[in-house]
């Protein structure tokens, strides 16, 4: 597919103001495109898989330049800076110029107009991805150049966009599930009138493609398999040792509503650490290949050593184990969550930091274990790996933890007793540890979920008194607004203050026009857009 075909197409997605059109059109873009996997990512401003850890590393200084230097005249990276305060939106900038400034051996892409395709953007992505050393960012910049050479004003609107990772066409997971069930699951047919398509998928086909989804983290994956093998190829598709799915979460709730509702529960204590993922693959050599994912499915392994040496230490055949990694000091009492946050963002003396920060692996969850393991005896509980667990029961997929996890599970107390949670959340304070943790013991695992199968029960925060000390332009229609406010609190003693954090959501637009009033005459200084 021609990317010139590929931003007309969404074009007319974005402008379409009903959300059954836009699936419709959508629907429509899918069968017709050739690069499908990759077409299917783009519209949601991805460029890879959510799995896949590679990333562009283009910074918003490197992409004004590129955009500069491709632009027909005499263009600055200044003036693309004034024009993006303007207007808010690099996509909305780049549209606005010509393209094609250089041609011959200096322009990296030959300086013809030939048309680019989707699948030469994706190739030139890739290669973006993967420069690294001395001279990378260079490299970079002369990769997107050639592409923004060959571009028109409309093409270049995306490829911006896809730079930043923001598409801004109004699609979003749920209309990517649903085209693809209404393309390749459905009859194939759209409704509507008007020449605008619409579609209403059947609720079977959503759920299949839902289901793959989850387990893949890959709609371009799963589009291809809907196309190419229907509903019955969407059934076979598993979890997969080294490819993250997303975490399911938990929301707010009260005991006495949840025994209410499903009169047990299973408590665990909640920690104040960070989420992660554990995947242990045969090594080929009677040993286990371990590898850790964060919450956002970037690998972590090498920040967190000790974890992988738990695991092969423990496991006793190969797994996905869903858990948190607790800082603790030397006598094991958790440490605050900024504690771990060192070790995560650690690249380089790991080792000496691994010293300074210690840290715990506690498992809670249980999502696959594969072969060998020769499992056990219990009802309704499968006997032999590897198997899926999403679709199993909580109380099951404990029992599959603790046979298979040797040390570092988690406690868990199933009980219909009000008074025992509360001794137990006494007990997780004491030990330092945030609450407790209710889950339903029948629940199944729903990856990116946050439903009511689960629910955190923290103790009441008293509230601070805290002081604006910074902020940052919105973008888009708020542009000119005050979007982005730094929070910090006055240290004891000094006439100074500490930031503490960053507020940036639940504002209407009302709200934040009479809070930009009010702090744009404080402002004392100001670096990128104004």
């Amino acid at each position: 597919m021609e990317f010139a075909a590929f931003a007309e197409r969404v074009a007319e997605i974005e402008r379409e103001p009903s959300d059954l059109g836009t699936v419709g059109l959508l629907a429509a873009l899918l069968r017709d495109a050739d690069a499908l996997a990759t077409v299917t990512r783009f519209v949601q401003g991805r460029v890879f898989p959510a799995h896949d850890g590679r990333k562009l590393s283009v910074g918003s200084a490197t992409l004004h330049e590129t955009v500069a230097r491709a632009a027909a005249g005499s263009v600055t990276a200044a003036d693309v800076e004034d024009r993006l305060a303007a207007v808010g939106e690099i996509g909305a900038v780049a549209a606005d110029y010509e393209f094609g400034a250089q041609t011959g051996l200096g322009a990296f892409g030959g300086g013809s107009r030939e048309a680019l395709t989707v699948g030469e953007v994706q190739e030139t992505f890739a290669a973006v991805a993967d420069a690294e050393g001395d001279g990378s960012a260079d490299t970079r910049g002369d990769l997107l150049f050639g592409v923004f050479n060959r571009a028109e004003p409309s093409e270049a609107k995306y490829l911006a966009r896809l730079v930043t990772g923001e598409m801004r066409i109004g699609v979003g997971a749920g209309a990517v599930r649903d085209a693809i069930a209404e393309a390749f699951l459905d009859d194939g047919e759209t409704g509507g009138d008007g020449g605008v398509p619409t579609a209403d998928p059947s609720a079977a086909a959503v759920a299949a493609v839902e289901r793959a989804i989850q387990v893949t983290n890959d709609a371009g994956r799963v589009a291809v398999i809907a196309r190419d093998d229907g509903a019955a190829g969407l059934a076979e598709v598993g979890l997969a040792v080294g490819r993250p799915v997303e975490s399911m979460l938990a929301q707010a709730g009260t005991v006495t509503e949840t025994l209410a509702d499903w009169e047990t529960a299973v408590v665990e204590r909640k920690f104040d650490g960070a989420r992660v993922q554990v995947h242990a693959a045969p090594d080929g050599e009677g040993g286990l290949d371990v590898q850790v994912f964060s919450r956002n499915l970037e690998d972590v392994t090498h920040a967190l050593p000790e974890v992988v040496e738990h695991a092969r230490r423990h496991l006793a055949a190969p797994a996905i184990l869903d858990g948190e990694v607790v800082a603790v000091d030397d006598d094991g009492t958790p440490l605050p969550f900024q504690a771990v946050l060192r070790r995560f963002r650690r690249k380089h003396d790991v080792d000496r930091v691994r010293e300074e920060v210690a840290v715990e692996f506690h498992a809670f969850d249980c999502l696959h274990v594969g072969e060998p393991f020769d499992g056990f005896d219990g009802a309704e509980v499968p006997t032999a790996s590897p198997v899926d667990l999403l679709d199993t029961p909580l109380r099951d997929r404990r029992r599959w933890l603790e046979a298979v996890l040797g040390d570092g599970v988690a406690a868990a107390t199933e009980t219909a007793d009000a008074n025992e949670i509360e001794r137990l959340e006494r007990e997780a304070l004491a030990a330092g540890h945030e609450g407790l943790l209710l889950k339903r013991p029948t629940s199944t695992y729903d990856p990116g979920d946050r439903g009511a199968d689960w629910r955190k029960r923290k103790p009441d925060v008293e509230t601070l008194d805290l002081v604006v000390t910074g902020a940052e332009w919105g973008e888009g229609r708020r542009a000119s607004l005050l979007g982005t406010f730094e929070v910090s609190v006055r240290v004891a003693g000094e006439d100074r203050y500490t930031p503490v954090g960053k507020v940036a959501t639940g504002f209407t637009d009302d709200e934040l026009e009479r809070v930009t009033d009010r702090l744009e005459p404080a402002i004392g200084e100001a670096d990128g857009q104004t």
